[in-house]
């Protein structure tokens, strides 16, 4: 499997078969080159523009929006409610949390997660060998529960996401360091070429460069 991180909550996954699932796109707005890709699945954490803007993506992919069980051109995905804040979703409503298998990697994405994972949603999203966090805070959980939260799922691989990168990024989130000084094993990476085989022994958080878009 190769992943790819198009900026903020966006990675592009692509298996040994070539199907491809694609995270969270989002609009000019967030401060990145947007999208303009083609993906066979899309999946949408919820409905704020800079993580459902799924009309900039080329072709007619199936999109994958809410809580339960799916399967999509074979591969099945589950989401695991969840809250966009600490307090049942009264500031900024409902998170789904998607979790799937591909070329036997389970990976499981937070998007804008806003706690710490209950024991059920832990239940439910069950193992996990990929994770994909955000650090940055302010609208999410911050460095501090990003930690606890990659605890709490135990991944051998760690992908940071929805931080600042740099001063073209127009949102109030932190940078990725608060969340990367509380870990010893970190690698950075233009892209991510994982196999069942491949897995580190040990933890890794793999810092991935901004997908080039053509």
């Amino acid at each position: 499997m190769n992943i790819d991180w198009l900026g903020h909550s966006c990675f592009l996954f692509t298996n040994q078969d070539g199907l491809k699932v694609l995270t969270d796109p989002f609009n000019e707005k967030v401060g990145y080159p947007m999208p303009h890709i083609e993906t066979d699945i899309v999946t949408v954490s919820h409905h704020h523009a800079d993580h459902n803007y799924v009309q900039v993506l080329r072709g007619n992919p199936q999109v994958v929006d809410g809580e339960g069980a799916y399967n999509i051109s074979g591969l099945p995905i589950q989401g695991t409610p969840t809250f966009h804040d600490a307090v049942q979703g009264a500031k900024r409503g409902k998170n789904t949390l998607f979790s799937f298998e591909m070329d036997g990697l389970r990976i499981a994405h937070m998007g804008d997660l806003g706690h710490l994972l209950t024991p059920d949603q832990l239940t439910d999203i069950g193992h996990v060998d990929i994770a994909c966090i955000p650090v940055g805070g302010f609208y999410t959980i911050d460095a501090e529960q990003a930690y606890h939260v990659v605890q709490q799922l135990n991944p051998k691989i760690v992908l940071p996401m929805h931080y600042k990168l740099d001063e073209t990024i127009s949102l109030p989130i932190d940078g990725i360091d608060h969340f990367l000084e509380r870990f010893a094993n970190v690698k950075n990476s233009k892209t991510l070429d994982i196999t069942l085989a491949s897995l580190p022994q040990t933890q890794q958080v793999v810092v991935l460069e901004l997908f080039s878009i053509e």
